[in-house]
């Protein structure tokens, strides 16, 4: 079966499942750019590196990775703290938290002509970028970098939940629109930002992709990229729509979102 809903799919924003289709789809995005910018420019997709401690606390859901290790009652002679035996107490399984190296892939737009200068960079926001902590530290400096720079920055937001993280100043989005999701285009020294807000029932847009001097915009088509996501990950089969969304819908979204679901059952597979 394939994407059902007319944008985003709710369902794909929860933690758990997010991660899983966020690099399929940057490199469904890159792959659908790519012919489109040739020959003078190359799409290439990136990795942003940060470590996030396991010492930090966290407002949201996180996958920790976590190892197993049995314990003595007594340490040795080189060193700690020693445990008074006690009699009939269960020995604990101890469960370590490890600090986590996130990879968040991005994509580069290069300029042939410039000894591949970074022309455009188009990011996709992840869970992780919209909460304090080092993800969200180590996306909002790579912005300000960008920001200042001769670089031109897209920004794709498909999360309900969370702060506001784009680069467009939130007062200029959240007073003027109802949307759900936003797309932001910042060409750059300007002070222009090209943004698409949308809501959960609206279609997610086809964009323009800035590139450099004269050259004109290239067409990007953020739907179709999430469309094929969704279809080579079989999330059609791997999401329980039975249950409840997940960051949780209004009532009203709700009851619309169980219509569109008893629709698609109806419709034959192939």
């Amino acid at each position: 079966m394939p994407l059902f809903f007319p944008g985003m799919d709710p369902y794909l924003e929860n933690p758990v499942i997010f991660p899983g289709i966020h690099g399929p789809m940057v490199t469904y995005l890159r792959d659908q750019i790519a012919p489109r910018i040739r020959p003078r420019y190359a799409a290439s997709v990136g990795e942003r590196v940060y470590v996030e401690s396991a010492k930090e606390g966290h407002a949201h859901p996180i996958i920790p990775d976590v190892w197993v290790r049995q314990t003595i009652g007594r340490s040795d002679q080189s060193g700690g703290v020693a445990v008074a035996d006690l009699p009939e107490v269960d020995e604990p399984i101890v469960l370590e938290a490890q600090d986590l190296e996130i990879r968040q892939p991005f994509i580069e737009i290069l300029d042939r002509e410039s000894n591949m200068r970074v022309v455009t960079i188009i990011e996709l926001v992840s869970p992780s970028n919209k909460y304090a902590g080092a993800g969200r530290e180590s996306y909002v400096t790579k912005q300000r970098e960008v920001h200042c720079s001769d670089t031109h920055l897209v920004e794709i937001d498909l999360l309900r939940r969370g702060p506001h993280v784009v680069a467009v100043a939130e007062y200029l989005t959240a007073g003027s629109f109802d949307y759900d999701y936003l797309v932001s285009v910042h060409r750059a020294r300007t002070r222009r930002f090209e943004v698409y807000p949308r809501s959960i029932r609206q279609t997610l847009p086809c964009i323009r992709i800035p590139l450099a001097g004269n050259d004109p915009d290239v067409r990007l088509d953020i739907r179709a990229a999430l469309a094929q996501a969704y279809d080579a990950g079989s999330y059609d089969q791997r999401i329980d729509y039975s249950r409840r969304c997940y960051p949780p819908l209004s009532a009203e979204v709700e009851i619309w979102v169980r219509q569109l679901i008893e629709q698609a059952k109806r419709i034959p597979t192939a």
